[in-house]
């Protein structure tokens, strides 16, 4: 008489893929918009690895490491994780003086980043950011670039338009992804290895901007067609 034996099922673990570029683009960087909002969407390559731009990107106590119009941050809630509130005060120079902003996601998996902007002495209503960074598609191996993509949703002010809402917002980040450049390149020199947040909190930050600097002219001019100033 045979015996039965028992046969024991092999669990099969499914490794999940990391989202590429496309479908990271298609999941966080396209917006329902209501007709009263714009959004855009800027990019970035950056000659650093991603460990070093994304310790500069999800740096929320210290966005005035690369972001040149912030004079300081103030953390009023939190440490810098998600659902964490800052106040930065803005360089002289600008019509506006201090945002206060919250971290919505910090996704240190998938280099996910989002904030939205509660309150400050500007315009910008119901702006929201993604930011989310990655490593080249084309650099097999190698790691040496790295790709950033940010995109917003904002409210359309009053007497304005789709146009200058925008111009005014590709301005501001597309100044602050070319800093982000700069900073993270200079770092990949000087340093032998990926820098870590506390690390990259230690840093001094760039040199801010002077109040002559060419750029605040043109800040300033969309700002007044933003009817930000009145």
């Amino acid at each position: 008489m045979s015996s039965l034996i028992p046969v024991t099922k092999e669990k099969s673990y499914q490794v999940q893929k990391k989202p590429n570029i496309q479908e990271m683009r298609s999941c966080y960087h396209t917006h329902q918009l209501s007709p009263n909002q714009c959004s855009s969407t800027l990019v970035q390559t950056i000659a650093a690895p991603l460990p070093v731009v994304w310790s500069a990107v999800r740096s929320f106590s210290n966005p005035q490491a690369y972001k040149q119009f912030i004079k300081s941050c103030t953390m009023l809630v939190g440490e810098g994780e998600t659902g964490s509130i800052r106040e930065v005060c803005l360089v002289t120079g600008l019509p506006a003086e201090s945002s206060v902003e919250r971290l919505e996601k910090l996704d240190d998996d998938l280099h996910v980043m989002i904030v939205s902007i509660i309150g400050g002495d500007h315009r910008l209503v119901n702006y929201r950011s993604t930011t989310t960074v990655h490593e080249c598609e084309e650099e097999e191996g190698g790691g040496d670039k790295t790709l950033v993509m940010e995109s917003y949703v904002v409210d359309i002010p009053a007497g304005s338009c789709r146009e200058d809402t925008c111009l005014f917002v590709d301005t501001i980040i597309a100044c602050n992804l070319r800093s982000l450049a700069s900073v993270a390149e200079a770092l990949k020199v000087k340093d032998s290895v990926p820098l870590t947040p506390t690390r990259w909190y230690s840093r001094p930050a760039p040199r801010l901007l002077s109040d002559d600097h060419p750029l605040f002219s043109t800040i300033w001019w969309n700002w007044k067609r933003l009817l930000l100033v009145l």
